[in-house]
């Protein structure tokens, strides 16, 4: 469910219509429903009630705006940062650095000393060299790194091989079969205070038999890492639920996803920890974008919209589907191609896509926008970057500026042998 609906023939965000944003803020813009997102995070917790202990700690990389950041605060929600400046973001939003969870395959030196400064609430290693340095770091300063191995069970998820996390020659975590002679390696470490494992197979997972698969092998591994005398407090399964992106995708509600991990956790005995991203902000935001053209084409015509590939990749990256519904239906339908300004042929959101009857001057959205929407824009042809609005109930505010052209430009630096008039030598 989320609150974007026509009222009177006009598609509305919750009780704000989106002409009115149009005309404020201007096209196109990421808008984001609070109510949405609130209900989402509920609906997440509730699912998994069964569990008893649990960590939850929403996605970062999803949806980082801070203000987005701060409404999942308040709804108890730690943060999983993939970087230092998540890190950044989730200490300014008022996450409490304790519910705070470093992943990532990548954390650099800096960014580990950064952690244990803040006092993160744990790491979540990707190599045994990685906890080696991190121990070194926490012993310097006088302190324990609370962390994990993180662990890859060799398990296809399912979804698009670029999105898959979890098989043997993808880069993250360790092999399993080689996961519980390094945790040896590593736990008796000054420094590290090394209490259980993770996993993460990947995003948009629609079937729930990978991920069982993927926690009965991690089950296996911690009564192996528990008979070898190791102590085992926490259990991090990561996150990775999908969300329908047309009419007539099905995907299991967090209920479903809780009643599972209930069932194969049974006797772990852990504290469950869970980083759920898309499913919290996938449909808590449109892309609002206004028709340009629409253009003959061979088959069917092109409508060129102000939105690009800069402003919402998926489609670009993944073949991704995103359902594009007029603001103000006139009850017309049309056969066409939806692309946007871009000077790339792959700038293209659909091809032959039956969709509302639009022409120049309208406005339209691109649906469950609100995760990996404006988290993965850029400013490619010099467009400016796509600026960001939060609805709530009556009332919304731009949360992130468009940020123009000019502001972009007037950041770079031509060096002093390229101006007029100096001597190139």
């Amino acid at each position: 469910m989320n609150h974007f609906d026509h009222r009177d023939g006009i598609l509305h965000c919750e009780d704000v219509p989106l002409t009115r944003i149009a005309d404020e803020v201007g096209t196109p813009v990421y808008v984001y429903s609070t109510a949405t997102f609130r209900r989402h995070a509920q609906v997440f917790r509730e699912g998994l009630k069964p569990l008893g202990r649990i960590h939850l700690a929403y996605a970062i990389k999803a949806n980082p705006n801070v203000a987005v950041l701060r409404l999942l605060a308040e709804e108890g929600y730690g943060a999983d940062v993939v970087s230092g400046g998540e890190m950044a973001r989730a200490l300014a939003a008022g996450i409490p650095a304790a519910d705070i969870v470093f992943s990532g395959v990548g954390k650099t030196r800096a960014e580990l000393s950064r952690g244990l400064d803040e006092g993160i609430g744990q790491f979540n290693l990707e190599l045994e060299e990685e906890g080696v340095v991190l121990a070194r770091l926490a012993h310097a300063k006088g302190k324990r790194a609370p962390a994990v191995l993180r662990v890859n069970p060799d398990v296809d998820a399912g979804t698009h091989a670029k999105i898959s996390t979890g098989r043997a020659e993808n880069k993250f975590g360790v092999p399993i079969d080689q996961a519980a002679a390094m945790f040896a390696r590593l736990a008796p470490l000054d420094g590290l205070d090394l209490r259980g494992v993770a996993c993460h197979i990947g995003s948009q997972l629609a079937d729930l038999s990978r991920l069982e698969e993927a926690y009965r092998r991690i089950g296996v591994l911690v009564a192996e890492l528990r008979a070898a005398g190791h102590r085992i407090t926490h259990v991090d399964l990561g996150g990775g639920l999908g969300v329908p992106y047309k009419a007539g995708d099905t995907l299991p509600s967090p209920a479903d996803y809780g009643a599972m991990v209930a069932r194969v956790t049974e006797g772990w005995d852990v504290e469950l920890m869970f980083e759920p991203g898309r499913v919290i902000a996938g449909n808590a935001g449109v892309l609002l974008t206004e028709v340009i053209w629409v253009k003959p084409g061979v088959t069917n015509p092109y409508v060129i919209v102000d939105a690009a590939m800069n402003d919402l990749a998926r489609p670009a990256l993944y073949d991704a589907w995103h359902d594009f519904d007029a603001v103000a239906p006139s009850g017309e339908r049309m056969t066409a191609n939806i692309a946007g300004p871009v000077c790339e042929s792959g700038d293209t959101f659909a091809m032959g896509r039956d969709i509302d009857a639009v022409v120049s001057g309208d406005l339209a959205v691109f649906r469950t926008a609100g995760a990996y929407g404006a988290t993965m824009a850029s400013t490619y042809n010099s467009r400016a970057l796509v600026p960001e609005v939060l609805v709530d109930g009556d009332r919304f505010a731009v949360v992130a500026d468009r940020i123009a052209a000019e502001t972009i430009l007037a950041a770079e630096r031509v060096p002093d042998w390229l101006m007029p008039g100096r001597d190139p030598a």
